[in-house]
């Protein structure tokens, strides 16, 4: 096995980089195990424990067949799994935590508020698992706003929506229109970014969405882009994969404001298939035009 002393810097870049593209982030123990001396002794712990019970077995009493005294099935009490003493049982998102969020959300005045206040809540599972809260960024002096669906490792490293190669692909994206990261708003429905990069549930969606109805309240943008299959779902009600919801106007509330809205494919996902980059141009073109209808006219 190579040393991590033989290795040169580059290599070692390079090392890091492929352990955070697969999700390793955090080290799990500060200093080495032997893993082969610790199963060594769990096995002599079980050879040495399975004598005695089997004893206990040996010496038990029968138990009783159906019809001769035994409870039936029917009428047996379920037995219920009890936490191990001292682990802390995980936090369910309720109602109570959707009226918490909505109440943090109505009470903000400001973007920055609102930002204060979703790092402050502590009601919804993904939280305890992320490093970062991400919330909207950039001025909006251009009065759109760009919407993802949920923080993925990059942004939750770097503590910004769209970082990584998604982020520079979507850099792209807006210079072609003649916008910017620092001209339009973005931001994503969810703050953290749940374990693994797996969907957000049913209540945590919930949990979160009067965070991301807020800020749309708050920064009121003209035009709103919807980038990805989640947050097309999340914004139009609707079942459809991206490919069928896309490139369609259509109006999304938030707070009393309504703004038109257009889905298109997220970058991540342009970065996989790159020939659906046609599509999102074409988007971008029907998005431009609607933007400056008097420049493209």
């Amino acid at each position: 096995m190579i040393q991590a002393r033989d290795m040169s810097s580059a290599e070692l870049a390079a090392l890091l980089a492929f352990h955070a593209e697969a999700g390793v982030e955090w080290l799990v123990e500060d200093d080495p195990i032997d893993r082969i001396a610790a199963f060594a002794a769990e096995k002599a712990a079980r050879q040495v424990a399975r004598p005695a019970a089997d004893t206990q077995a040996t010496n038990a009493p029968a138990r009783s067949l159906p019809g001769r005294g035994a409870t039936p099935p029917s009428e047996r009490q379920p037995t219920r799994a009890q936490p191990a003493q001292g682990s802390a049982l995980p936090a369910i998102p309720d109602e109570n935590a959707i009226a918490e969020a909505r109440f943090a959300a109505e009470s903000a005045r400001s973007l920055a508020e609102l930002k204060t206040a979703i790092e402050a809540f502590t009601s919804c599972n993904l939280k305890t698992s992320a490093r970062s809260t991400i919330t909207a960024e950039g001025t909006g002096t251009a009065g759109i706003m760009v919407i993802g669906p949920m923080p993925n490792a990059d942004d939750d490293r770097e503590g910004q929506a769209f970082s990584g190669r998604a982020g520079l692909l979507l850099d792209r994206m807006l210079s072609a229109i003649g916008q910017s990261r620092e001209s339009a708003t973005i931001t994503t429905i969810i703050p953290w970014r749940p374990p693994g990069d797996r969907m957000p549930s049913g209540p945590e969606t919930a949990i979160c969405r009067p965070f991301i109805e807020r800020q749309i309240a708050l920064a009121e943008p003209r035009l709103v882009l919807v980038l990805g299959n989640y947050a097309a779902r999340f914004f139009f009600g609707e079942t459809g994969t991206i490919h069928a919801l896309r490139g369609k106007w259509r109006d999304i509330g938030a707070g009393g404001h309504t703004v038109q809205a257009m889905a298109t494919l997220h970058p991540q996902e342009l970065l996989a298939a790159p020939a659906s980059k046609a599509l999102a141009w074409m988007d971008l073109l029907a998005f431009s035009e609607r933007e400056n209808p008097v420049q493209n006219g």
